[in-house]
């Protein structure tokens, strides 16, 4: 049974962009593998680090239970991920435990460092998971298989100098939006989070998010977007195996592929 491993930063980032093409494969028969870098111990105006940590961490692990994925332990401090060889260690040991073939991660330009870091980390963990030579932390053997990686759309459908950013393929995540609201709830303490730093609840942003990915496929009213790895290093073949697996719950953004030829 193929796999898909999420690479994400923070407890939720998960739910926002990815958790609609996460159930969708779960529907086609792919094993699910969850992985927020960070505990989220600075993601709160009222709790303490140690005690946000422990709630924030049960808050994630209900959250992958209920998506049906397998959930790895985060491995740093919420502004602590960086591009340093014990992280990468670190996750070059979940991508070869999951044995994926699809990662999905983070644009890999947003809004804050830790996204950013955290895209970095995923794509290099893909690349070095057939690298005998590097060991990973905890010793897991190479594996041959081949990989496909995809970005999400980055926060507000921009990259950080504010230019926009559309996606090279297009998920129908609208028959699954109620239970990527229901996972999200799970996330209680980000309520108050994010009404105080991004000025909406996490639903509001989280439906709003959807509905302007959806106009950007130009056909779904509610969406999830995704921008394709090179293969190089990663696959033999340029393939696209997210398409291939969801097939009529896609589709191709034929503009910006003819822009990557262009380009």
């Amino acid at each position: 049974m193929p796999s898909a491993l999420a690479v994400f930063a923070h407890p939720d980032d998960i739910e926002f962009v990815a958790a609609g093409t996460l159930l969708l494969l779960k529907e086609k028969g792919w094993d699910l593998h969850y992985m927020n870098l960070c505990t989220g111990n600075c993601g709160s105006l009222v709790l303490g680090e140690q005690e946000l940590s422990r709630v924030r961490l049960a808050e994630a692990r209900a959250a992958a239970r209920l998506l049906g994925a397998k959930f790895h332990a985060p491995i740093c401090g919420d502004l602590e991920v960086n591009y340093s060889t014990p992280l990468l260690r670190k996750v070059t040991a979940v991508v070869r435990e999951s044995r994926a073939r699809i990662v999905l991660t983070h644009s890999p330009a947003d809004y804050m460092e830790d996204h950013t870091f955290a895209s970095r980390l995923a794509v290099t963990a893909a690349f070095s998971r057939c690298i005998p030579n590097f060991r990973s932390a905890p010793p897991r053997p190479a594996i041959s298989e081949d990989v496909t990686v995809y970005h999400a759309m980055p926060h507000g459908l921009c990259d950080p100098l504010r230019k926009k950013v559309r996606a090279g393929l297009y998920v129908n995540t609208a028959a699954v939006q109620e239970t990527k609201r229901a996972a999200l709830a799970l996330h209680k303490s980000q309520n108050h989070w994010l009404s105080a730093s991004q000025g909406g609840g996490v639903h509001d942003i989280l439906d709003e998010s959807a509905r302007e990915v959806g106009k950007l496929s130009g056909c779904f009213a509610l969406a999830e977007g995704w921008r394709r790895h090179s293969h190089t290093g990663f696959s033999a073949l340029d393939g696209d195996p997210l398409r291939e697996a969801l097939g009529e719950l896609c589709v191709v953004d034929e503009a910006y592929e003819r822009s990557l030829e262009l380009d």
